[in-house]
């Protein structure tokens, strides 16, 4: 029987306008997708990102333009159909990563399983998620930091006076604190940093440098007593190998590797390198989340908070309380389509 699939352009608000070191949004844009097999679908989503170059409207383009390749594939695991995808669209890992989510998640139904038993893992092995507080003015990030009482939060760095502020936050909470400069800092300004931070018992720093500094960035990794992780710098399965000796671990996202398969094996591969693994959400909401969720046991740390950082989701079947991820037991990703989603902005 072949596929059938279907795609909508949808919009979810943030309960905060976002702001990290490359700019603001108010909403995210993300291309949600369906497979339909033997009267099951599939569900999964890609973000727009638009230091990624990707959009919402030029994934729905590329997919549109090879629906009735992609419906001809006769689907039988997802792995071999993520070797198909990563050909048939080579230059559009966002959107291979939101129909492998898809492609899993049908998987998991066809085998009556949710995805963590189909992978033989245990969710109670899953550490806790962080909740990020994106760059505002001091007092709105003490606020939304008291807002939302939670273990661990990951804060956004890289901006005058961004020090000031972790110390303003720390004096408010006993929480873990990560930080994640998203490439805002140079040498001499991260050097600073870590050394302050350190003090401030922050637990790990995400992406320091620009990714292309990779003289700087060694020199960094051995001066650190602080993990240091590689967001910008680890984009796909050949990234991590390079991330040797440069970071201590390397922050996964479903969207930018292409998806749950690659990821998986990012993750064999991290472990060899005796590098840690974080898996990392880029606004994801209710299926990608649920995709991180299923993988979560298999890492060290999770950022998988969109769902906490929007006002609608894609989804029912995840739920995510003081760090904690609590899977439902349905089959696949567990997760179910909401059907009412304002649709996404005109591009």
């Amino acid at each position: 029987m072949p596929l059938k699939l279907s795609y909508q352009k949808k919009s979810l608000p943030f309960q905060y306008p976002f702001t990290i070191s490359k700019g603001t949004k108010t909403h995210q844009d993300m291309l949600l997708v369906s497979i339909r097999h033997f009267g099951w679908e599939g569900h999964g989503e890609a973000p727009a990102i638009a230091y990624y170059n990707t959009s919402v409207d030029e994934m729905a383009m590329v997919l549109e333009h090879k629906k009735k390749v992609l419906e001809s594939f006769a689907f039988s695991d997802p792995e071999r159909f993520w070797h198909f995808l990563h050909h048939l669209f080579p230059k559009h890992p966002f959107l291979v990563a939101a129909l492998d989510v898809a492609g899993w998640d049908l998987y998991g139904k066809l085998k009556r399983q949710p995805l963590h038993q189909i992978w033989k893992l245990n969710p109670g092995d899953a550490p806790m998620t962080d909740y990020t507080i994106g760059i505002d003015a001091p007092e709105k990030m003490l606020e939304k930091m008291n807002a939302h009482p939670w273990p661990i939060y990951k804060v956004k760095v890289g901006f005058d006076g961004d020090l000031d502020l972790i110390k303003r936050l720390r004096s408010h909470t006993d929480a873990r604190i990560r930080v994640d400069a998203n490439e805002g800092w140079n040498l001499d300004q991260a050097r600073w940093a870590i050394d302050a931070l350190h003090q401030l018992n922050i637990e790990l720093i995400e992406q320091p440098l620009p990714r292309h500094q990779t003289e700087e960035m060694k020199i960094l990794h051995d001066h650190s007593p602080i993990p240091l992780f590689a967001d910008e710098s680890c984009v796909g399965e050949s990234d991590v190998e390079a991330c040797v000796g440069l970071f201590h671990g390397i922050n996964i996202k479903l969207s930018k590797c292409s998806g749950i398969t690659p990821a998986r094996r990012m993750i064999t591969e991290a472990r060899n390198k005796k590098l840690q693994i974080m898996l990392g959400s880029m606004n994801d909401s209710s299926f990608g989340s649920a995709a991180l969720a299923h993988l979560a046991p298999l890492v060290d740390h999770v950022d998988n908070d969109g769902i906490l950082l929007q006002t609608k989701k894609t989804g029912e079947g995840l739920n995510i309380h003081a760090g904690l991820m609590k899977l439902s037991d349905a089959p696949g990703l567990g997760i179910s389509l909401i059907q009412d989603l304002p649709d996404a902005h005109a591009e």
